[in-house]
């Protein structure tokens, strides 16, 4: 099952670390955000259910669907073509972790064909996603201790990710 989202393009995302700010004269980001605060809600349920309080990301809801190398020349041109527009997006209801962070698979087929459009993979690395948080040195055992139940009991699981078609589509209305 996923449910669907809106969200707005951003080709220029502020610099929140002194990482991003190193890598931006070869690396480009492009966002996808939201103006609610659907990763605290996921991460709300994790705490109260699992006792597990996570991080909070930097940037609130969003999915980075383009943080790669790019000629940084052309880039200008390809956002002003599709910053600011509202895009569609589908996010699946089962949080994934590798023990320290957490996370919803995300699948947007309009982002897919942009980062092919320019020349990139139509996957991201890490796969599209929506960052949930982070345990911190402080509880990363108990969000280990966590994953490790959640996958014993079914909770969660390691299947590979399936295509978006396969998935039962919710929409709420507005």
């Amino acid at each position: 099952m996923v449910i669907k989202a809106r969200g707005k393009l951003n080709f220029f995302p502020d610099k929140k670390t002194k990482k991003h700010e190193a890598q931006s004269s070869w690396k480009v980001h492009a966002l996808i955000e939201t103006s609610c605060d659907l990763e605290r809600y996921y991460a709300w349920f994790l705490e109260t259910r699992f006792n597990l309080k996570l991080n909070k990301t930097l940037r609130g809801t969003h999915i980075s669907f383009i943080a790669d190398r790019y000629d940084t020349s052309k880039w200008k041109e390809v956002a002003e073509v599709f910053h600011d527009r509202e895009i569609d997006f589908y996010y699946e209801i089962e949080p994934r972790s590798n023990g320290e962070h957490w996370w919803l698979r995300v699948h947007c087929p309009e982002a897919e064909s942009i980062r092919e459009a320019i020349g990139l993979p139509k996957d991201p690395f890490f796969g599209m996603h929506m960052t949930l948080g982070f345990a911190n040195e402080k509880n990363i055992d108990h969000s280990n201790y966590i994953l490790r139940q959640c996958i014993n009991f079914g909770l969660t699981s390691s299947d590979p990710k399936k295509p978006l078609e396969d998935h039962e589509v919710y929409e709420f209305m507005k």
